[in-house]
């Protein structure tokens, strides 16, 4: 309910009251306006619904030979895994709706849990492509015209995939464009961070949090270390046995 609402409902109520002190009291409670909290934006969306979410483009490249190559991957929002699928000279209707054949497949063998993908409007994509989609329990969501943001997960994996390996490896051919794409999926999904949940790679998990106890043991074997006499022979004799901050202390006391 907002500050005009209030201020109608107390009027009805024979309460005289300004519709702006309604407003100030509302703000000093920090309640923003009704419409501010009852609406949810996209990215509110793809985040709450992260773990549900896969979405999908295509995206061309060219090789030393000048031909144009169409390569399809599919990412899910909630781990980042990319999958990349397949690339041609042709991306005719038949193979886009079997790289959706062989995307469930895939998310069969993992037990995804994935029920929305979404894609642009491109061509490419036909109505048996959304079929098969939909035969195997996932909804199918297009992208507005012209709005990369609602596909705001593959739009700048892309980017990526373009700044780190395509603008800097000579493609032969298809053959070789293929196994490059493959290197490079292994490497994002192992051997780099990304902004997923909990902040772990694809395929690679955040470790535990150590138990506290354990953290208490490790800080107290390393001030116990710290401790110790130095045996370096090329510190000043009044030094040695200090620990690095005492020594700092020291250093600094003379210094004053």
């Amino acid at each position: 309910m907002g500050d005009r609402r209030i201020h109608g409902e107390l009027a009805a109520l024979g309460i005289k009251v300004a519709a702006s002190t309604v407003w100030e009291i509302l703000r000093e409670h920090g309640i923003p306006p009704a419409p501010q909290r009852a609406s949810t934006t996209w990215a509110d969306f793809l985040r709450s619904q992260a773990d549900a979410l896969l979405s999908c483009d295509f995206f061309e490249t060219r090789t030393l030979t000048g031909a144009r190559l169409y390569v399809f991957a599919v990412i899910e929002h909630a781990t980042r895994r990319i999958r990349i699928l397949g690339a041609t000279a042709h991306p005719t209707a038949d193979w886009a709706v079997q790289l959706a054949r062989n995307l469930t497949m895939d998310l069969e063998d993992v037990g995804s849990k994935a029920r929305f993908l979404i894609r642009d409007r491109d061509s490419k994509f036909t109505d048996a492509f959304d079929a098969v989609l939909t035969d195997a329990g996932l909804q199918v969501l297009a992208s507005g015209i012209q709005i990369p943001r609602m596909n705001s997960i593959t739009e700048p994996w892309i980017q990526t995939c373009r700044r780190e390996l395509l603008d800097r490896t000579l493609v032969w051919n298809h053959s070789h464009l293929l196994h490059v794409l493959r290197e490079f999926e292994l490497h994002y999904h192992l051997h780099r961070p990304h902004q997923a949940i909990d902040q772990a790679a694809p395929l690679r998990a955040v470790p535990a949090p150590l138990p506290r106890a354990q953290i208490t043991q490790l800080k107290c074997a390393g001030e116990t270390a710290s401790a110790e006499p130095d045996t370096n022979t090329n510190m000043l004799p009044e030094l040695r046995g200090w620990s690095f901050r005492q020594a700092q202390c020291h250093a600094g006391a003379i210094a004053g």
